[in-house]
């Protein structure tokens, strides 16, 4: 067999100590499958002292993570995290040196992935970042390799599984948002401050990532537009299941001649679409192919065993010298990501607004859609709330997104709407 593939492995958190487990546990396997043994030869973190549960006496230590570049190893694995700093510093310098680099690291590719590549592609060094999307689930390779023969029209899907554990609990339990999100932090499934996850920030990150790889664009992850579920209600999942939907924080990026769209919103999904039925903290993402159809990757999208198992993966490509260009095309054949204007998107959409129980506030709400070119399917008004406000539900016809845009600004500063409406749009 040949000589081990070395190893530098920066960051002993959760998947850090998932890897070497998952090395010491499948050794023999893994060496078998990649046609050479795998070996951590040395890491790196902040904290020499902490116990991790693993032996970590074999390893050389290293105290400057940016020196982990110079380790004598064939390979850095980068889990440190953060966009810039340490791991940025890190990526660049492994990189140049012609070593390979495999990172778990979304935030690191969102915003800096254009230039690794080039970097990679200069120095003949493997960049691998399979569990930097959906955890476990081998979506990069899927739409590199898998799908590398289609013209890919959209890819979508569940890419956070803390809003999903949220939105599922809420679901099946009636609850409302803040009650849920204190308990997904009691078991560990939020962090102390969640935004990046509620935000939707974390999927736009992962978002960016995949539609660099499925459209051959480069990545672009300032032109996605991002909202989350901080804002959404019980009433707004109890509507939508009265309607036959479900609520679930859908990343979207669709290509066409107007440019590329790339969105992280609340979605109303069908009962009877794939994405309904992902609940709990699991991921699922969707890929259209011009010649293959619908592709569904569904899996464990997070954690210490399906992430540091992505991460091995890599390794096991590296070591059998299987690697090329970082986003399935040379840095230089990638294009410009132009943004699409998402107000000509055209599809149907749910509205909801508080309002004061009395007489004309209808009349105003559909004289405002009416005026904006905005065709109502249903108008639904619940009983008033705790706090003596009306719930008034409204499901659109298909039209473009720009005509809902005009009707909510056309409502803004109303005496009849409180607080901020909410709009979803509906996955077809």
């Amino acid at each position: 067999m040949a000589d081990a593939l070395r190893v530098a492995l920066a960051g002993l958190g959760t998947v850090g100590g998932g890897v070497i487990r998952v090395l010491d546990a499948n050794r023999d396997l893994i060496a078998r499958r990649a046609g050479r043994p795998i070996e951590v030869v040395a890491v790196s973190a902040r904290d020499r002292a902490k116990d991790r549960g693993v032996d970590l006496t074999r390893f050389d230590w290293i105290d400057d993570t940016a020196s982990m570049a110079d380790v004598d190893a064939d390979v850095v694995v980068e889990l440190i995290g953060g966009s810039d700093g340490p791991a940025l510093a890190l990526a660049r310098r492994t990189l140049a040196s012609g070593k390979g680099l495999v990172t778990a690291n979304k935030a690191l590719l969102a915003h800096h992935g254009l230039e690794l590549a080039r970097v990679a592609e200069a120095n003949r060094a493997p960049l691998k970042f399979e569990a930097a999307v959906a955890g476990g689930i081998p979506v990069i390779k899927g739409l590199r390799d898998g799908a590398a023969a289609n013209v890919i029209a959209r890819v979508y899907g569940i890419l956070n599984g803390t809003c999903n554990f949220i939105l599922s609990k809420m679901e099946a339990e009636g609850r409302d948002f803040a009650e849920v999100l204190a308990e997904a932090q009691a078991l560990g499934f939020a962090e102390a401050d969640p935004s990046f996850d509620i935000d939707g920030v974390d999927a736009a990150h992962k978002l960016s990532i995949l539609a660099s790889v499925a459209f051959g664009t480069a990545p672009a992850f300032g032109e996605v537009a991002i909202s989350g579920i901080r804002h959404l209600l019980a009433a707004d999942i109890a509507e939508a299941a009265a309607l036959g939907y479900r609520i679930r924080l859908v990343g979207v990026a669709e290509a066409g001649a107007a440019g590329l769209l790339q969105r992280v919103h609340g979605h109303l999904v069908p009962t009877d679409h794939p994405l309904a039925n992902v609940t709990g903290p699991t991921n699922a993402v969707v890929a259209e192919g011009d010649f293959v159809g619908r592709l569904l990757f569904q899996g464990a999208g997070a954690g210490e065993g399906p992430t540091a198992s992505a991460v091995i993966a890599d390794l096991i490509d590296i070591a059998r010298g299987e690697f090329g260009a970082p986003y399935a095309m040379p840095a230089d054949a990638l294009a410009p990501a132009n943004k699409a204007d998402g107000g000509e998107r055209r599809g149907r959409a749910y509205l909801r607004f508080a309002v004061p129980d009395r007489v004309g506030v209808l009349a105003e709400l559909a004289a405002a859609m009416r005026d904006a070119g905005v065709s109502i399917e249903s108008l639904i008004q619940r009983g008033a709330q705790s706090d003596g406000n009306v719930l008034v539900v409204i499901v659109t016809h298909e039209g473009p997104e720009r005509c809902v845009a005009g009707a909510l600004e056309r409502l803004r500063g109303s005496q009849s709407v409180i607080g901020e409406p909410m709009w979803m749009p509906i996955l077809a």
